[in-house]
């Protein structure tokens, strides 16, 4: 299960939102080995595409070094599905190489006719994708 605070949630919701109609893409660090998503890292979508996310490789060499030198690791990683549901695609899978990351889908499209966006998150491990339960709270 992923915990997450309604700010963190907020955040990662607004972020989907600001850069539709383009997939906006990002992480969420925590302190090594806690498993806690605490701060907020949007990423540019180098690919500037509605059905495609890349973080920059400048971007990302920047971001692991940042994340060293605090002794975080990400928790989570998100993008958003501007045109389908908040589930992940083949390339997504392919690309999820991170077996302890909470990877979350927010779609800013209205496909289930619910509401404005679908936040979903989910555990890919070696091509599996497991939908997990997201709890958000008001703090940890």
């Amino acid at each position: 299960m992923l915990t997450i605070t309604q700010d963190l949630y907020d955040r990662i919701v607004e972020h989907a939102r600001k850069d539709h109609p383009d997939e906006a893409c990002g992480i969420v660090a925590g302190p090594e080995g806690t498993g806690r998503p605490e701060r907020f890292v949007p990423m540019l979508n180098a690919a500037r595409s509605p059905t495609f996310y890349e973080f920059d490789s400048g971007d990302l060499l920047k971001l692991y070094r940042d994340l060293d030198d605090r002794d975080e690791e990400p928790v989570i990683v998100y993008h958003s599905h501007t045109a389908t549901e908040a589930y992940p695609s083949r390339t997504d899978i392919s690309y999820a190489n991170e077996p302890g990351v909470h990877y979350v889908l927010v779609s800013t499209a209205d496909t289930d006719g619910l509401g404005e966006f679908q936040f979903r998150s989910y555990r890919i491990v070696e091509g599996v994708v497991t939908e997990e339960e997201v709890a958000v709270v008001a703090a940890y």
